[in-house]
């Protein structure tokens, strides 16, 4: 007999009416390579040999051990035999699976390291009653908070591939007994909430005996048992203060965890005629299953793969007929619970992933078709009854190519495909070449309009040999076209339509920091001289907007600072007079001076009634200043010198022209270059006020003697005397701040400048930023899809302190189709349904921080509420056609949302195409210009929509798929990062992917 006196595993093992499999499941441990295991099989009421089968066993075989007792159930057998268990180490094998001969090989080492509980796990198979192999399911990633995670929403084991301590089952209580089914998830589940870890083995070393009369083949008894699961995991992690539904999307949500099982359940008994809605009355909530749609179609074919005993999931295409009607019924239920357009997606994806086992296969699932064509062997495509949606999978013999979906119009010919396949697919170098007079003479003409093309190439030589392929590759494939196009063949002419729009994208022009100089910069560059320069700045009147509030309250605090008594006084650089105007009431005489003579005549004029008062054009920088002054006043002007040594000559001229005695007031802005770790102006100059006053204050002959200090600039008081006393007045400036202003201003600490991240940076994605209302208020439902005001304002105060510049989709299309790492750190500013909070709330914000933004229109609501949300309380206006124009007129982008707010998934071909072309040219109509992006509403799309919108004239496309923008992704098609009004402002710094910088 064969014995085993310390055991390193025992094996826990529940017998009912198993005596044809128990020698199976008992042989695979005796055929394993480590031998010091025990086997406790406990014989659950069994009626019939399975206790003499186990007897006999057992004689033979001292490691096994019996124990007998009236049928409890499983979860009370395998507690049974823990009792019994003499290892520290356990594992449940079912009497009717058994073990590799490696599992306690590949397994012991792995669960022996018990610093702290750990359970190591493997892959396994299920093998169908007639024992064929079904593939391997492999094992998931467990590690960290993975396991918590997983379990609270599937049974992420099967119950034999784990191996765990005894000490940690104790002191869990065990196996719940009151569960029939799912009992293994639920411990698994207790385990990982106890702190237990979790590492995977990488190996299949489990089997899985699929066979009917089990437990697991009750669909009302394994639904009540998970939701029991899933209700128990929700309690824990409200426990353990973790986050609950709703508060975080990558935890899982008990009632889609629920419906998953539902639609795995359903769909393994589909044929047994079980009706899905007796099994859906036991779920607590039946969820939108909208945006979970691959999801639901993974359970769909895992469900039909185990209900029909397949080896692979290709497998099932042969069974269709038996299963798809069935599928179609739960798929309808799942809709009648959900997003317009949720089964419709689901049954794509279905399509999709049995296609991709099968590339090979022609099928109809639904409204899909799903062909399969070999590039030598091109031939007509027939359109199925109903279907709307082809899957094309294209293939050169054995080798698959890939794979085209979209929409499906009608028959297609074989120019058609050519056209597919070339312009869709960019696979024309997979066709074959044909050997027709058509063809050479296609050729022919595209060569000799190509040309110039060619020739320009040949005379650089073979460096150019990749542009030469290129053109080449681009003259075979239009000859192709061209020479297929016309086959006597019905022709499918959406799609040659839709190739026709989508030859070129409009181009797009960066405007922010793309190497050309605006502004002040431009103008300085085009000058000939400084002097040049002021005359265009002054080119125009109050190029400053001298009567702006902030203005007006920074010229009051600064003749605030003006002594009594002041005799003779020089103001520099004092543009058009409007301070000089206030100034020459509180002095004897004024001179007041420019260098631009086209202020100084504005000057002269609006000051020509003062008696005390003489303007002239001077360059202080370069001129003489006029000695002798009680008083000089010089602000918003000594940015401008070249560099500080410069500053320090300018300053020491203006100190020499004080009599002794004299007072000095200048007032300049906070720079964000000059003071990078506070609030301050992107000036491009070479320092700002705190440069301005160290340079005064090291001068000898002055001493500062008082300061007004605000948040964006200081007024300062030197005296050319000696003064110990020094006083600051903190003050507010004035507000509201006028847009030029606040367009300059990054607020808070140090961040990026746009212009170093510019020179210093480079990325291939793009963040696409969606917002949909700025407001307070609202329904407590649509929480998450309103922003505050205030949060807005530091969610824009952000991007610019972190050195982001807005790109409009256009310029996005632009750099996307280019395909090159692009510069600095682009973000793009979307906003769904143009509310009228867009308007009055959202659009001031954008401009203060000198971005602009994309909003998508529902044109058939334009001027009325948000219908599409009166479900969850009051709907909330909408724009009117005057609020939209007159933001058009300002740089907002307008793009489409549709005619109705309807989900494209839930409109067919026609429906969808008419409300995209009606909408763009609703667009268009009103506001004059071309409309070339959408938004899809509540971003739904599907495989046939692309098609659809490029068809109806778009070129750049949204949807909500949560990820940045990149070149591999599709331009009707890209993804959105979401920024919710229910997460704190924290989440803002986190999704930019900066989650450690300061936001307010």
């Amino acid at each position: 007999m064969v014995t085993a006196s310390r055991p390193a595993i025992s094996f826990l093992i529940p017998a009912y009416n198993a005596a044809g499999t128990l020698s199976d499941c008992l042989g695979s441990l005796q055929n394993q390579t480590i031998s010091n295991w025990q086997a406790v099989v406990v014989d659950d009421g069994s009626t019939d040999g399975t206790w003499e089968v186990l007897e006999s066993l057992a004689n033979a075989d001292g490691r096994i051990t019996l124990y007998r007792q009236p049928n409890a159930g499983a979860a009370a057998a395998r507690n049974a035999a823990a009792q019994l268990a003499a290892a520290p180490l356990l594992c449940m094998l079912d009497a009717d699976d058994w073990l590799d001969p490696a599992f306690n090989e590949s397994m012991l080492p792995i669960a022996s390291n018990q610093s702290q509980p750990l359970i190591a796990h493997c892959s396994y198979r299920r093998v169908t009653a007639d024992g064929r192999m079904q593939k391997i399911e492999q094992a998931h990633d467990l590690t960290g908070d993975r396991a918590i995670q997983q379990f609270s929403s599937i049974c992420a084991l099967a119950i034999h591939t784990a191996v765990f301590p005894k000490r940690l089952f104790t002191e869990l209580g065990g196996m719940d007994v009151t569960l029939q089914t799912c009992e293994d998830w639920d411990l698994w589940l207790r385990m990982a909430f106890a702190g237990a870890r979790f590492q995977r083995v990488d190996k299949c070393l489990a089997f899985y005996r699929m066979k009917a009369g089990s437990l697991s083949s009750d669909p009302i008894r394994m639904m009540r048992d998970a939701i029991v699961v899933t209700e128990r995991a929700r309690a824990l992690q409200v426990e353990r203060g973790l986050p609950t539904q709703g508060e975080d999307d990558a935890w899982p949500k008990p009632a889609l965890s629920q419906l998953r099982i539902f639609i795995w359940i359903a769909s393994m008994h589909l044929c047994a005629e079980t009706d899905p809605k007796d099994l859906a009355e036991l779920l607590p909530e039946f969820p939108d299953g909208s945006g979970h749609e691959d999801m639901m179609a993974v359970a769909i074919l895992h469900g039909l793969q185990t209900g029909q005993s397949v080896e692979n999931t290709g497998a099932l295409i042969d069974l269709m007929d038996s299963w798809a009607p069935a599928v179609a019924r739960l798929l309808a239920l799942i809709e009648s619970h959900s997003l317009a357009g949720t089964a419709r997606k689901t049954e794509q994806l279905l399509a999709w992933r049995l296609s991709s086992e099968a590339v090979s296969r022609p099928f109809k699932l639904g409204r899909v078709q799903t062909v399969g064509v070999d590039v030598n062997k091109l031939a007509k495509i027939t359109k199925a009854v109903e279907a709307d949606t082809l899957v094309l999978q294209l293939s050169s013999g054995q080798k698959h190519i890939g794979a085209h979906v979209g929409p499906l119009w009608g028959d297609l010919s074989v120019g058609a495909l050519v056209r597919l396949i070339v312009r869709d697919m960019h696979a024309g170098g997979r066709l074959p070449t044909p050997r027709t007079f058509a063809y050479a003479r296609h050729w022919l003409f595209e060569t000799l309009r190509n040309y110039r093309g060619f020739l320009g190439i040949l005379r650089r030589g073979g460096r150019r040999r990749g542009r030469l392929g290129r053109l080449v590759q681009s003259t075979r494939d239009a000859a192709l076209i061209k020479s297929l196009a016309g086959d006597g063949e019905t022709d499918d002419l959406h799609l040659s339509k839709a190739d026709r729009q989508n030859e070129r994208l409009h181009g797009a022009v960066l405007a922010e920091r793309r190497g050309k100089k605006t502004g002040k910069e431009a103008l300085l560059s085009e000058a000939a001289s400084k002097e040049e320069y002021w005359e265009r700045v002054f080119e125009h009147p109050d190029p400053w907007n001298y009567v702006s509030i902030y203005e007006q309250v920074k010229y009051e605090q600064t003749l605030g600072l003006v002594p009594e008594g002041i005799g003779k006084a020089l103001e520099l650089a004092c543009a058009e007079g409007i301070f000089s105007a206030k100034l020459a009431q509180k002095v004897g005489t004024l001179t007041a001076t420019d260098i631009s003579r086209r202020a100084i005549e504005r000057a002269s004029e609006r000051c020509r009634e003062l008696g005390n008062a003489e303007f002239r054009v001077l360059d202080f920088a370069g001129d003489d200043i006029p000695g002798g002054q009680d008083l000089i006043v010089c602000s918003e002007v000594l940015y401008y010198m070249d560099d500080e040594q410069v500053l320090e000559r300018v300053c020491r001229k203006i100190a020499a022209a004080l009599k002794p005695g004299g007072c000095l007031i200048t007032a300049h802005a906070h720079l964000r270059r000059d003071e990078p770790e506070r609030t301050g102006f992107d000036w491009d100059n070479p320092f700002g006020v705190g440069t301005i006053r160290k340079v005064f204050s090291n001068l000898p002959d002055l001493s500062l003697e008082e300061t007004i200090e605000t948040e964006l600039y200081a007024i300062h008081r030197f005296r050319k005397r000696e003064t110990s006393v020094h006083t600051i007045r903190f003050e507010r400036h004035g507000v509201p701040l006028d847009t030029e202003v606040a367009k300059n201003i990054i607020w808070g600490p140090a961040g990026v400048e746009r212009v170093a991240a510019w020179s210093n940076e480079v990325t291939t994605s793009i963040p696409v930023l969606m917002y949909h209302r700025i407001a307070r208020e609202g329904p407590d439902r649509l929480r998450r899809f309103r922003i505050a005001p205030e949060m807005f304002r530091q969610h824009m105060q952000f991007l610019r302190r972190q050195g982001y510049y807005g790109l409009t989709s256009d310029a996005l299309a632009h750099l996307l189709q280019v395909g090159k790492p692009i510069q600095g750190r682009p973000v793009v500013l979307t906003f769904d349904d143009a509310y009228l909070d867009f308007f009055t709330e959202a659009y001031p914000i954008l401009v203060e921080n000198g971005f602009s933004a994309d909003v998508f229109v529902v044109t058939d609501k334009v001027g009325g509420r948000s219908d599409w949300d009166a479900a969850y309380g009051e709907p909330a206006p909408l724009m009117s056609w005057n609020d939209i124009e007159d933001l058009h007129r300002k740089g907002i982008r307008f793009g489409s949302h549709l005619e109705t707010h309807t989900p494209a998934s839930a409109l067919d071909n026609a429906m969808l195409l008419a409300e995209a072309v009606h909408s763009r040219k609703t667009l268009e109509n009103r506001l004059g210009a071309a409309t070339t992006s959408i938004a899809l509403p509540f971003g739904c799309t599907d495989f046939r929509v692309p098609g659809i919108l490029a068809e109806a004239g778009y070129q750049i496309g949204f949807t909500t798929r949560p990820a940045k923008a990149g070149f591999s992704d599709k331009l009707l098609s890209l993804p959105r990062l979401e920024v919710r009004g229910d997460l704190p402002i924290t989440a803002f710094a986190e999704l930019m992917g900066h989650p450690n910088a300061f936001i307010g």
